[in-house]
Order: C-alpha cells, then sequence, then structure tokens
C-alpha cells in the first residue's frame, strides 16, 4: 500500500477525478484544510480516508496527512485535477527500489495550465537551492514520494508555502539521493488560490525564500 497525501482547500468539484485516478494498491488520504464547501464529503464518498486539520496552510495540511499516513511510502498530489494518478507508479518505482530516496515531478504543462508568473517563480526559487545548495533540479513539484519514516526524520518546520522547498533542501543536507521524473500537468479544475494569482504566487515566493535564508 502506498498512501497518497491530498491537501485540499474547496476543492469539491475535482476530489473524484483524482481520487479515482489513483491506481489500485494507493491509498487517498484527503487532508481538508478548512474548506467551505462540501470537499470531506465528497472525498468520504469516493473512498478517501479524510483527515481535518483546521490549522491553515499548506505544510500544516501536508504534515497532518503525513502523520496519518501508516504505509513505508508516502507520495504527495495536488487535489485540483492538474495531476493524473495513474503517474504515481513512476514516480515511487525509484524509492520502492532504493534508487532514490526522494523522487519529485517534474511538471511538463500543457498549454495554459502553467501560468507564466508561476513559472517564473518556479524558475527563480530552483535557481536559488542551485545557488545555495549545489543542487540542480528543475521543478519544485506537487507530486512527490519518499519514505514516511525518513521525511518525518527530517523534522520540517514550515507549515505554510514553504513545505515543499524545505523538504527538497533538508532532504539534500542529508545527503538524500534526489530524482526528478517528467509528469503531464494539466489545467487545473478551477482557479488556483496560489498560482492562479501573481499575489498568491509572490506570497509563496516570500515563504519558500524564508525558508531558504
Amino acid at each position: 500500500m502506498i498512501d497518497v497525501i491530498l491537501p485540499v482547500l474547496d476543492e469539491a468539484a475535482a476530489i473524484p477525478r483524482v481520487v479515482r485516478s489513483l491506481p489500485d494498491g494507493y491509498r487517498a488520504i484527503v487532508v481538508d484544510n478548512g474548506s467551505t464547501d462540501d470537499s470531506a464529503a465528497v472525498a468520504a464518498s469516493v473512498g478517501a480516508l479524510v483527515v481535518s486539520e483546521p490549522q491553515r496552510g499548506f505544510g500544516s495540511a501536508c504534515f497532518a496527512g503525513l502523520v496519518a499516513a501508516t504505509a513505508d511510502i508516502v507520495a504527495f498530489m495536488d487535489c485540483d485535477g492538474s495531476l493524473d494518478g495513474a503517474d504515481l507508479p513512476r514516480i515511487v518505482e525509484p524509492v520502492q527500489s532504493g534508487t532514490a530516496d526522494l523522487v519529485l515531478g517534474a511538471r511538463i504543462a500543457e498549454q495554459g495550465a502553467w501560468p507564466l508568473h508561476a513559472r517564473l517563480g518556479n524558475a527563480f526559487l530552483t535557481r536559488q537551492i542551485h545557488r545555495r545548495t549545489g543542487l540542480k533540479i528543475r521543478d519544485l513539484g506537487p507530486m512527490r514520494a519518499a519514505r514516511r519514516e525518513a521525511l518525518l526524520a527530517l523534522a520540517i518546520q514550515d507549515r505554510r508555502f514553504g513545505w515543499p522547498l524545505e523538504m527538497v533542501v533538508r532532504a539534500h543536507a542529508e545527503g538524500w539521493h534526489i530524482a526528478e521524473i517528467d509528469v503531464p500537468y494539466e489545467a487545473r479544475v478551477g482557479k488556483s488560490k496560489v498560482t492562479g494569482t501573481v499575489r498568491g504566487t509572490a506570497r509563496t515566493i516570500r515563504d519558500m525564500s524564508a525558508v531558504l535564508r
């Protein structure tokens, strides 16, 4: 069994498609981060394990899902319909085989799926990571996989949008082998509350830059 942690904030329209896209042997853990729609009820109706995390923040939701998980290997994935759960086995396999400790899904976006300001923000952050740590990656992608106990041992502190970057930086500092695998990235269901606006992207860059500092 692989546990798939799906942070959610008002994603009721996308949840059924995302959960049903997971292959056999992959369990959906939907972490409701204070939704005002029917996200929790919809997730439960399609068989997901639902975890409530009232403390707002992407990192808070990811950490709550990590704590709730029981599988040896866990994956993370956005629950907005932009990623296909069918791609998860390619991300998980290097962790299973021991050829990588952390695998990141590098997004190959269809036209219009990844706004320009979000692309530029991602490029800025990956350059900063390379400059400060020597690690060269192309994308701080939202689809990723690693072993649960090892992730907990990293003691990631950020509970906002710095969580994904802090995971990578701490893993690199611990000598983990970090790999990237291309994954298709489609237009999400509804408008993003983060990368869908320049303000949301700027907030994400601010949080991640604080982690680097």
